[in-house]
């Protein structure tokens, strides 16, 4: 089975493959855009145009479509799907994203669901939630596949490093569209101050300096005034190596997820792969991708439930381990191929030749 897979270098579509044979799905690698971008080399897909499809569609019996596609219209998304449908391709998406996490108006992500989810021949989602969302919104039935691993199998097990005291951590990013850390942020330095616990604070450079992509000055401000305390600690630095993340996210004991808005994590599965608790606001499907996850609400006033949150820390003292373990990754990578393979030829054998 060849499919398209639109992305395929993003760490997600490696790992549906089965981690211990050679399955029967043959992945196309990502054709290489003319500019990509630092983190996705992958981007903008190559595959999601119309020229594309009907040079190649020779070479693919699939057509499987995750994300990217935030700067295609929604009319360009119809005439993709019908030069698919043209080549009898069926046209599989994973619906990863209800919420995109870049954009503020849902209105443009809700534009282009409109299109791919009622004209996808196959749907999949990753939690429960957003699959019941999908059959009210749209009519439609969503395959619930979980979201694989994150980390590489071969650090599963490895030891989580010691330290004296509780460590909270806050990573800001670059201040991606849906976070809202800025309140989180002064409720965790509240809340600390009389408990044996430390914060870690970590914010991209683009954010702090004044000629950064990012910048902004309240963020900056508020470091600044916050680095002398003793159990605070700031890291200013670029984006992380794979290697970096996976030992910033292990040195953790509480990951706090500022989030407005959103629909499923990476992020929250790859402390889950690395056994760091995740503190995560109350939307989205987060609470679904596993059990164990700690929540909070926001308030009408996009103000974090304190009383919340300050639970939440009390609670993660108490809690015995919360990780993932290598056969456990093992056996879900399994069957998350043996999922995908079925959906494939179930897609293949409804659509017309």
């Amino acid at each position: 089975m060849r499919v398209a897979s639109a992305p395929h270098g993003h760490v997600y579509i490696q790992h549906l493959a089965d981690p211990d044979t050679s399955d029967d799905v043959y992945r196309l690698p990502d054709p290489t855009p003319e500019r990509s971008v630092p983190g996705a080399p992958w981007w903008p897909l190559v595959m999601l145009d119309v020229e594309w499809i009907n040079e190649h569609a020779h070479q693919f019996d699939v057509f499987h479509l995750h994300f990217g596609f935030d700067a295609v219209a929604p009319a360009e998304l119809e005439r993709i799907v019908s030069a698919l449908h043209a080549h009898a391709k069926p046209f599989v998406y994973t619906v990863h994203d209800l919420r995109n996490p870049h954009q503020v108006d849902p209105a443009i992500q809700d534009a282009a669901l409109d299109v791919l989810i009622p004209q996808a021949d196959q749907l999949i989602t990753l939690t429960r939630g957003a699959a019941d969302e999908i059959e009210r919104r749209w009519g439609r039935t969503a395959t619930v596949i979980p979201h694989p691993h994150i980390v590489p199998l071969d650090l599963l097990d490895r030891p989580r490093p010691e330290h004296r005291c509780v460590t909270v951590g806050l990573h800001l990013k670059s201040m991606r569209t849906n976070m809202n850390p800025m309140p989180v942020l002064r409720t965790l330095l509240d809340e600390i101050r009389d408990r044996d616990m430390n914060l870690l604070i970590d914010v991209h450079t683009d954010v702090v300096r004044s000629e950064g992509t990012h910048y902004n000055a309240e963020v900056a401000q508020l470091l600044r005034t916050v680095q002398e305390r003793e159990d605070v600690r700031v890291h200013v630095h670029d984006f992380y190596t794979d290697d970096d993340l996976w030992d910033y996210i292990a040195g953790l004991d509480l990951s706090v997820l500022a989030y407005r808005f959103g629909t499923h994590s990476g992020w929250l599965e790859a402390c889950y792969d690395l056994g760091t608790r995740v503190l995560a606001p109350s939307v989205g499907f987060y609470h679904q991708q596993h059990p164990g996850v700690l929540s909070f609400d926001w308030t009408d006033e996009g103000q974090p439930e304190a009383g919340q949150i300050a639970a939440a820390l009390d609670e993660v003292e108490k809690l015995g381990p919360w990780r993932a373990t290598r056969e456990e990754r093992m056996a879900q990578r399994r069957e998350i191929a043996r999922a995908h393979d079925e959906i494939y030829r179930t897609a293949v054998a409804g659509r017309p030749s």
